[in-house]
């Protein structure tokens, strides 16, 4: 299931080549392991007459290759690999000292030209460079191996419409399989929903979000549309405290993926935050030149990228970034012809984006809160055209922000999709009434 759910929802995925490390002791057992059986098939070939016992072995095992690449339709080419590559056939001209190991790797090659993406007609080719029959052989298996990946990422391209279709029923059937063995599975899911609506419930939430109107029912008050419901809990998930709360059950499969839209949001809102602070105090003449943006925007986004990492200390690049800043905005101000930025000013700007490194920080909050915003309109008009405008002062950090909406807002529907009967057991509108804030 996680497999199916990977492929469906990431359009960029594919297999890779396994690359053990190379001081890993799989690596070193792996290479010793190789190098024996090629030093041998090297004896067997250099005895007087020559042993072909593995050399046909290898002949049998990339004819089922080459065979395992062709479709239904390639009659010809099954044909021809099976008349050339008969290995009885082979096995007798070896028995009577007729065997031409070199026209059998000829033919090798060519069909791998035939059969390989263009991506590796270069590496087919270097293949005809190689004379001598043992290193030859060891470089068609290390392409036939990249070809497998190839061809397996072609098949994962080529079901991914199919499986689209059938997904959302096979994900919701597993999940129900694993409920009724399991029956609190959804406790951590109820309790997600449930602090949502709480939350949305309450005034001092609701000015947070714009997602929690909804219609009076007969006179039992005001009730929250589920809908809101579920995408205000998602947005929650953008804020969760993953070290010390279990993530929901029906989000699990896609833990990573809600962490590292946390990270690319937080580094987001700080940098939004330094644009904003920056562009507020610089001359307006600088701060409407979008090259001038553009370069500040890529030069801070540079300074932050290791946010992710531990050993990133959010305070020491802001320092970083304050004098970078400076010294960019009086490089711009003179080009225009304007006056630099005077001791005061600097020392107010740098003090400033320094201030951004506390997530109480005003700005900070202005920015995240906007971010926020616009996720949630995002999420409310994932299916109309045109995609919603950034909020007020995150123009520059606007093409950023949809990347990463993009991807949620598929994530999030996707999800909805899978689980949405679920949710809505959970959310029935009639136990969810709007009460008055304490």
């Amino acid at each position: 299931m996680a497999l199916a759910h990977e492929i469906v929802i990431n359009g960029d995925f594919q297999i890779k080549p396994v690359e053990l490390p190379e001081d890993s002791l799989e690596k070193r057992v792996k290479d010793i392991v190789h190098k024996a059986f090629w030093d041998c098939l090297s004896v067997q070939l250099s005895e007087v007459p020559p042993t072909y016992d593995r050399a046909i072995k290898l002949v049998g095992e990339i004819k089922e290759t080459l065979l395992s690449f062709l479709l239904p339709g390639h009659t010809r080419l099954r044909n021809q690999i099976t008349e050339v590559l008969d290995l009885d056939l082979i096995k007798q001209e070896a028995e009577n000292g007729a065997l031409d190991i070199s026209k059998l790797a000829e033919f090798i090659i060519g069909m791998m030209g035939t059969l390989c993406a263009p991506v590796r007609d270069e590496e087919v080719k270097r293949l005809k460079d190689v004379k001598e029959i043992v290193p030859l052989f060891r470089a068609i298996f290390s392409v036939l191996d990249l070809m497998k990946v190839d061809m397996a990422n072609f098949a994962v391209s080529s079901i991914r419409p199919h499986l689209m279709q059938q997904s959302v029923e096979y994900e919701r059937k597993q999940f129900q399989e694993f409920l009724e063995k399991q029956p609190n599975s959804l406790d951590f899911v109820t309790q997600w929903l449930q602090e949502a609506t709480d939350d949305l419930m309450n005034q001092k939430y609701k000015n947070a979000l714009p997602a929690a109107g909804g219609a009076a029912g007969s006179g039992d008050g005001p009730r929250l549309d589920p809908m809101a419901v579920q995408n205000y809990a998602y947005l929650k998930l953008l804020k969760w405290d993953h070290l010390h709360r279990p993530f929901p059950e029906t989000v699990l499969m896609d833990h990573s993926r809600f962490q590292e839209f946390q990270l690319q949001l937080e580094q987001l809102t700080v940098l939004g935050a330094v644009l904003l602070i920056t562009f507020s105090m610089a001359a307006p003449g600088i701060a409407s030149r979008a090259d001038f943006a553009e370069k500040l925007k890529m030069i801070v986004k540079i300074l932050l990228t290791d946010t992710h990492l531990p050993s990133f200390h959010l305070e020491d690049a802001l320092t970083a970034v304050g004098e970078k800043v400076c010294l960019e905005v009086s490089s711009c101000l003179s080009l225009c012809g304007l006056s630099p930025l005077t001791t005061d000013k600097e020392a107010v700007l740098k003090g400033q984006i320094q201030a951004v490194a506390s997530p109480d920080n005003p700005i900070r909050r202005i920015v995240d809160s906007r971010i926020l915003t616009f996720l949630d309109t995002y999420l409310a008009s994932s299916h109309q055209k045109p995609s919603p405008i950034a909020p007020g002062g995150l123009g520059p950090i606007q093409k950023e922000l949809e990347a990463v909406a993009v991807k949620f807002v598929r994530l999030v529907n996707y999800n909805k999709m899978v689980f949405s009967p679920y949710y809505d057991a959970i959310l029935n509108p009639r136990e969810y009434l709007t009460a008055t804030p304490e």
